[in-house]
């Protein structure tokens, strides 16, 4: 061990940890969970350094060595060298001042020792007076979450939500020649095309990528340059719009200063916007899932209209036995990210004043929504819907057998006679067309260009 010293006086710390003081003591106090801050936001939080470390430099207020120094030890920590350094639990001082300042030791002890100096001297390095310059926690935290959420949205979801969008244009495509039985309060309705049915799937999905997309407006606003409270207090009134700059240019991604340094740090607004079009995919996949789940059950004894890939044994004691464990899995992930919204929404009503109390637990949940929301919509794509196939013959004896076929025929004998119809079909167990034919109510010709089922699943011409 080593000794340290903060503000608070002497502590141990690990001889060799990058680390120091400061997360010590954040280690010893926040051991609440097994959850620590997630890697994406601390790789932010090094962006954020690191772009501070060369606008500083630009600004004449860090010199070339340390400038130099510290761009290579968050290029060294963005390369995944360091990760086991970096592990204050998300529970912990509602600012993030402990994640900020683990990040900030990090660096500047790393930093040190490339320029030949020990771990834990501060020196000629310090993570306040260097690695911190021009930053406060309260704008470091709120920019590292917008910056971890737009990279992930950017590298993980869209291209998640593009595979799932083209796989389900694919679908309805393919099976926009197959007609089966409609459903409505879970009773049977009028025929429909399957290709109807899951282009109506792909476009819930399209409208919640463009959801996604106009949140990424506020999402690419960076508190940056606010510092404490909002004013900017010890950083050059430029340090906000050239860190913007130069995060952009490191991420290829767009990020610009916020306009009101004020509310981007004492609302997470945009957040909960961004979290509230991940929570609108939770629940456009729940009804897909859940859909094709149903129209899957049996084999034998449900409705079977859709074949639904076997992808592992279903049961531990009936052989044979295969269930739809892919849909299983991802209406968990959709109740999941449902609950982490809500999660998100109360952390949100933690702002008080100038400042947002629970940035930790915001950052985390809205990362871990995109994380698995975009590896579960991967796995729907790959693994269930590239391989779904259609049972047409089931299709075809349910809209034969349904009630519901007798709807076409209200504009020729009208509604009541229909109905009356229809019930006589149910309690004698005959079809529709059978009664029609049976009864001679109309020209068999015209029964059959009547009952067509595909003319069913367009408007009446």
């Amino acid at each position: 061990m080593r000794v340290e010293r903060d503000s608070m006086g002497n502590i141990k710390v690990p001889k060799k940890a990058y680390y120091g003081a400061q997360t010590m003591r954040a280690s010893n106090n926040f051991k609440v969970s097994d959850d620590k801050i997630p890697l994406e936001i601390i790789y932010a939080i090094v962006i954020i350094k690191r772009s501070a470390a060369i606008v500083n430099h630009s600004l004449n207020k860090l010199n070339s060595e340390y400038k130099v120094a510290i761009v290579k030890a968050s290029d060294e920590i963005l390369q995944k060298k360091y990760d086991d350094q970096f592990l204050i639990d998300v529970y912990q001082t509602g600012s993030g001042t402990s994640t900020n300042m683990n990040v900030n030791e990090v660096i500047a002890n790393r930093a040190n020792e490339i320029l030949g100096y020990d771990l834990g001297s501060n020196k000629p390095i310090h993570p306040n007076d260097h690695v911190n310059m021009g930053q406060s926690s309260n704008d470091v935290i709120p920019s590292s979450i917008h910056i971890a959420a737009k990279s992930l949205i950017h590298n993980k979801l869209t291209p998640a939500l593009s595979l799932i969008c083209d796989e389900l244009k694919e679908k309805s495509e393919k099976f926009n020649s197959i007609i089966k039985i409609g459903r409505t309060h879970l009773q049977d309705a009028t025929p429909i095309r399957m290709g109807q049915e899951f282009s109506g799937y792909y476009s819930s999905i399209s409208n919640c990528n463009s959801r996604v997309t106009n949140a990424l407006t506020s999402i690419s606003d960076l508190a940056q340059g606010g510092t404490a409270v909002g004013t900017g207090i010890n950083t050059h009134p430029d340090f906000g719009k050239l860190i913007s700059v130069e995060i952009s240019k490191f991420t290829k991604l767009e990020f610009n200063e916020a306009s009101n340094h004020f509310e981007a740090q004492a609302s997470q607004d945009a957040v909960v916007e961004l979290s509230g079009s991940l929570k609108s995919i939770a629940v456009s996949m729940t009804k897909i899932a859940s859909d094709i789940r149903l129209m899957g059950t049996g084999p034998r004894c449900g409705i079977g209209e859709l074949i639904i890939p076997a992808v592992q044994p279903g049961s531990s004691i009936m052989p044979g036995k295969v269930n739809p464990v892919i849909c299983e899995s991802m209406l968990q992930v959709c109740v999941q990210v449902i609950a982490n919204d809500l999660s998100i929404t109360l952390g949100a009503q933690g702002g008080n004043f100038e400042l947002n109390v629970m940035l930790p637990l915001i950052g985390s949940n809205l990362v871990y929504s995109i994380n698995i929301l975009s590896n579960s919509i991967v796995m729907f794509t790959d693994k269930l819907l590239k391989n779904l196939k259609v049972d047409e013959k089931k299709c075809k004896d349910y809209i034969e057998k349904s009630l519901s076929m007798c709807t076409i025929l209200v504009p020729e004998i009208g509604y009541d006679k229909t109905a009356k119809l229809a019930y006589e079909a149910y309690n004698s167990g005959k079809n529709i067309r059978e009664l029609l034919l049976e009864k001679n109510i109309l020209p068999s010709e015209k029964v059959e260009d009547l009952l067509n089922p595909f003319k069913m699943t367009e408007p009446l011409k």
